[in-house]
């Protein structure tokens, strides 16, 4: 059996490249193709050390910084890898990795963390968000995505079976794929994040400042309770902004080393979370702290943190994604009502590990492979066809 891996872009290591890392390990002698690939030579070691074959993408100007901006090329890119060679191909994606073109006597699976939601149902929030709303830019790229829409659903049908990362992802592909497909949740490196029970008296949040993150609303809650103390830790784009709104009680550390947040996180009261993920890491390497969550109550969140409903509660939720919403949840954790215990939080998130993850994937795989095989092996009564034609 011959197979390769086929990943959207190879340019950083993030949540995407972590279960990319974990599926190569279940087929370490896989092949490795990427649209683009601009990971260093000292740097590969999650991907084995592989080199990846690439698209014509590589070689474009200024692709390694701009390589987003060629989305629209990247659809017939991806088509024009030859994957002739290969029994069974996996493709990792998030974007066009799903569209590489196989045969009929080759198996295509496909780990899908989400369709493209940009081209989909939050088409008008990423315009919005670029300042596309209106006008002449916002009439080409209307055009361009919904030329990528008919291209996305074309590539899905090529696909034979789809995996999701959690079932609100599931229910997204069916939505837009009317595809079923098998939900195997992510890995999460856990045995970096120790327990540690005895907390102290303040909240964190931890994350890449971006808009959709909404660490803005977080800040805003802490406002509104100044005597509660919150520390933030990350960087990026909204950072200025942040650190306009936040108030004596909130203190901004921007980015901090793996060693740094382990400490804050083993120490918090509780974790909050207010973005609506497709799964979602960060709650659960709370978790596996012993930290409870206060997070926004729709997404994978639902999927990784026991509610105050169950028995062993991990966490509760917030229902709008509104500062206001947030505060009468703290309020509510505050108040003592309900009880979070430590041992609880790391066992509910240990459910969620990298050595989990290569068994569940592993055994697809290859009930998935036999299944083909199977299907393959069935020929047609020639005899019979001919006598029946005579």
């Amino acid at each position: 059996m011959k197979i390769a891996f086929i990943h959207d872009w190879l340019v950083t290591y993030a949540g995407a490249e972590r279960v990319l890392e974990q599926m190569l390990a279940c087929f370490p002698e896989a092949d490795l193709f990427s649209v683009v690939d601009f990971i260093p030579k000292g740097k590969r070691d999650f991907l084995l050390n592989k080199k990846s074959q690439t698209t014509f993408i590589q070689k474009l100007p200024w692709a390694k910084k701009k390589y987003r901006q060629y989305l629209p090329l990247m659809t017939l890119a991806i088509e024009q890898l030859d994957l002739r060679g290969y029994d069974l191909v996996i493709s990792s994606s998030h974007a066009v990795a799903k569209g590489v073109l196989t045969g009929p006597d080759q198996l295509h699976l496909s780990m899908i963390y989400s369709p493209m939601r940009y081209a989909w149902d939050l088409q008008e929030k990423y315009l919005e968000e670029i300042g596309a709303k209106r006008g002449f830019k916002s009439q080409i790229l209307r055009y361009l995505l919904h030329r990528l829409r008919r291209w996305d659903l074309r590539s899905a049908m090529g696909v034979d079976d789809m995996i999701a990362i959690s079932h609100y992802i599931a229910r997204r592909i069916y939505k837009v794929y009317r595809r079923e497909s098998t939900v195997i949740y992510p890995p999460v490196a856990l045995e970096a994040f120790t327990l540690k029970e005895n907390k102290e008296d303040f909240y964190i949040t931890a994350s890449r400042m971006v808009p959709y993150k909404k660490i803005d609303l977080i800040v805003e809650a802490f406002q509104k309770l100044p005597n509660l103390n919150l520390i933030v830790i990350g960087e990026g784009p909204d950072f200025a902004k942040i650190k306009a709104l936040a108030g004596p009680n909130v203190r901004l550390m921007g980015f901090q080393p793996q060693k740094v947040l382990l400490d804050h996180l083993q120490r918090a009261k509780a974790f909050i979370f207010a973005s609506e993920e497709d799964f979602g890491i960060a709650p659960l390497e709370a978790q596996a702290c012993g930290t409870p969550v206060i997070a926004y109550g729709k997404g994978g969140a639902l999927e990784t943190i026991r509610p105050v409903t169950m028995a062993k509660a991990t966490g509760l939720f917030f229902e709008e994604q509104t500062s206001g919403s947030l505060v009468e949840a703290i309020n509510k954790f505050e108040s003592g009502e309900f009880s979070f215990l430590p041992q609880d939080c790391r066992q509910n998130a240990l459910r969620f590990g990298e050595e989990r993850f290569r068994q569940e994937f592993y055994q697809y795989v290859m009930t998935k492979w036999n299944n083909f095989q199977k299907r393959k092996s069935v020929l047609p009564d020639l005899e019979s066809n001919i006598t029946g034609e005579a």
